[in-house]
């Protein structure tokens, strides 16, 4: 891969299989803006008031009862998502940013909405598709045991190594678990919304022309880069 500007790489994946980790190395190697819907909506949902909405053609959208769903693991209402991330992209293209997306888009309804936009504004033949794929069972692994720092949000992820540690080392702040969103019932509906409703955005990647890249997701984060590169170069 080179530096050229309007690049655009999707990273999917199920829960779980270092999309969010692997974004940010090579953002960091490449330049790229790191795209994690997840954490927009995280954003967006922490101010939320109640009696709050967000309007989308003419429909409003409670995000207090967005922010119940998001909590319970649950996708969020398709075009809700689609024009927040679409609002981000638009600022991004005008300041000239290349972008890689960690699992986004999350639905096939979003994604005929965002991926058509992605085309016009940075061009079909600047996207690159790449799937990571682990079983289910290491999902659940995964998320169960997985922590936040309370400050900068970094994962960390679970290793006999760390275990035990209860801050950051990157920051120094507390680590902490996301409270609903990684318990194992919600870890099992998140499992379930990504085969049910963003696997299939790999067959509308196809109709339109888009190569889905596999690339095996499991390993250390060191290994699952190299494989990514590997895809890249």
């Amino acid at each position: 891969m080179t530096n050229n500007k309007k690049s655009i790489i999707i990273l999917m994946g199920p829960p779980g299989s270092g999309k969010g980790t692997e974004a940010g190395l090579l953002a960091e190697k490449f330049g790229l803006y790191s795209f994690e819907t997840s954490k927009l909506l995280e954003a967006a949902f922490a101010k939320t008031k109640k009696g709050d909405y967000f309007e989308v053609d003419g429909k409003k959208y409670s995000l207090t009862e967005e922010k119940k769903l998001w909590e319970r693991g649950i996708l969020n209402s398709p075009r809700f998502v689609a024009k927040v991330v679409i609002s981000k992209i638009e600022e991004l293209f005008r300041s000239g940013e290349d972008i890689i997306f960690s699992g986004s888009p999350r639905t096939l309804e979003e994604g005929k909405i965002v991926i058509p936009f992605l085309e016009r504004t940075y061009g079909k033949k600047n996207i690159s598709v790449m799937l990571l794929e682990i079983p289910a069972k290491e999902t659940v692994f995964r998320n169960s045991r997985r922590r936040i720092c309370q400050l900068m949000r970094h994962p960390i992820l679970y290793s006999k190594e760390n275990e035990k540690l209860k801050f950051c080392p990157l920051d120094g702040s507390r680590l902490l678990r996301r409270k609903g969103l990684d318990d194992p019932a919600s870890i099992k509906v998140r499992l379930e919304e990504y085969e049910n409703r963003t696997y299939p955005m790999l067959d509308y990647f196809k109709e339109r022309g888009l190569k889905v890249k596999k690339i095996n997701g499991m390993g250390s984060v060191s290994l699952v880069f190299n494989r990514l590169l590997s895809v890249l170069k």
